[in-house]
């Protein structure tokens, strides 16, 4: 593979287009794509592809099968089945209905990193089309190690085994953790929850007795303080809390204030909002290796200490219902939920929501028509975000750095 210390041609960024071969942090040149490649994680869709399906996901790692059926059981409960496929159809779909209603000819290639189809396929099939000039979306909106970095090595992997670099450029999207589209139905879904929480709770004391638990993947607190440019000063847990944090407290003050515009909400003029958490779930690393706490579970049993009556469990760090919502939150944080006398709801993720589909479809418009950095929207102070990553990011540690398209080496 190629060594990005040696890339030439003017260019600072690997497979990148001339628009952001110089490693802008916001791309200002309009660029003519060909096509827009939708990245997913991938996903079993079936019992005969779980341990295969694991395999891919730890590749490298040295995992018996054994250890791996102690997972493999949350996929074989849904029939071995992961949603996230089904997702990326429907989302596949969505984006087409909406580029085609704004009269927008860009095909969507969609691949996975893990599960056919692959991103390999995918690439191939741009290159057979005649496309040059991609823009891709992961599906993933947060700045970490896999939830951004390995998908721009995934991107670079792929070029170098099609033997297609050189002759085909990909760009990334910036991540739109605080891009109105992706917030909109986080917001929606709490102010929503909150209303049936006071609807099912006769006498709840919503700044006391509801607690709001925004939850996300957790992951090692070494990728953690190295997720984001290291000389952003985001702490020691790096971009990807402080991105958690900030899109979270959006999300609540949002949703509150909205809800008492509505005739239920007129009870609670005067109310503080209920409280909230970052948690995290889905750690699967040894004992011996720190990650991201409080476990969402552990953080609800520390709340049955008192006054807690009600949760709301806000899925914040996923763009659908992948099985770490599934199994994680609707089945284990609900019975732990349930265990401790909470009444609780888990709200939607994005999915498919209208806005989400078309804040997608207007980050690819960015890129396209070079728009300015001072007319992005977003909704926090930490964006928007890089289009073109900076020297370091979101290193992995226990790997090293590796290739990786739409950013500056290393």
């Amino acid at each position: 593979m190629t060594d990005t210390s040696q890339i030439t041609n003017g260019s600072l960024v690997l497979a990148a287009t001339d628009a952001a071969a110089g490693g802008p942090e916001h791309v200002s040149a309009p660029t003519a794509y060909d096509a827009i490649l939708l990245a997913g994680f991938g996903g079993p869709e079936g019992q005969d592809d779980v341990i295969p399906f694991l395999r891919n996901v730890t590749r490298g790692r040295g995992i018996p099968d054994e250890r791996l059926e102690e997972v493999a059981h949350h996929y074989r409960h849904f029939g071995g089945v992961s949603p996230i496929n089904a997702h990326n159809r429907a989302l596949k779909a969505a984006l087409e209905a909406e580029l085609a209603a704004r009269g927008i000819e860009l095909p969507v290639l969609w691949g996975n990193r893990n599960w056919a189809p692959y991103l390999e396929e995918a690439v191939q099939d741009a290159a057979d089309q005649g496309h040059t000039k991609l823009i891709a979306i992961a599906t993933s909106a947060y700045s970490s190690y896999s939830s951004c970095r390995q998908y721009r090595e995934d991107f670079a992997r792929v070029l170098d085994t099609t033997g297609l670099e050189g002759s085909l450029q990909i760009d990334k999207v910036r991540q739109f953790f605080d891009h109105p589209g992706f917030v909109r139905p986080f917001i929606d879904g709490v102010r929503d929850a909150i209303a049936e929480a006071v609807t099912a709770n006769d006498g709840l004391d919503v700044a006391t007795e509801l607690q709001v638990l925004f939850s996300t993947h957790s992951i090692p607190s070494s990728d953690a303080e190295r997720s984001g440019p290291a000389d952003r000063g985001f702490g020691p847990d790096g971009a990807y809390a402080a991105q958690h944090e900030a899109v979270a407290q959006v999300v609540l003050d949002t949703a509150w204030s909205e809800l008492l515009e509505t005739p239920l909400g007129a009870g609670l003029v005067g109310s503080a909002q209920p409280s909230w958490k970052l948690v995290f779930q889905s750690r699967s690393g040894p004992p011996s290796m720190p990650w991201l706490e409080p476990d969402i579970n552990d953080h609800m049993r520390e709340l049955a200490e008192g006054p807690t009556r009600a949760v709301v469990i806000v899925p914040l760090g996923f763009v659908s219902d992948h099985m770490e919502v599934m199994w994680d939150l609707d089945e284990e944080a609900t019975e732990t939920a349930q265990e401790l006398g909470f009444w609780s709801t888990r709200i939607p993720t994005p999915g498919i929501d209208p806005a989400y589909v078309s804040g997608l479809v207007d980050l690819v418009l960015e890129r396209r028509d070079g728009v300015p950095a001072a007319e992005r929207p977003h909704v926090t102070d930490l964006g928007p975000w890089y289009d073109v990553c900076r020297p370091g990011c979101c290193e992995n540690v226990r790997a090293g750095f590796k290739p990786a398209v739409a950013g500056l080496r290393p």
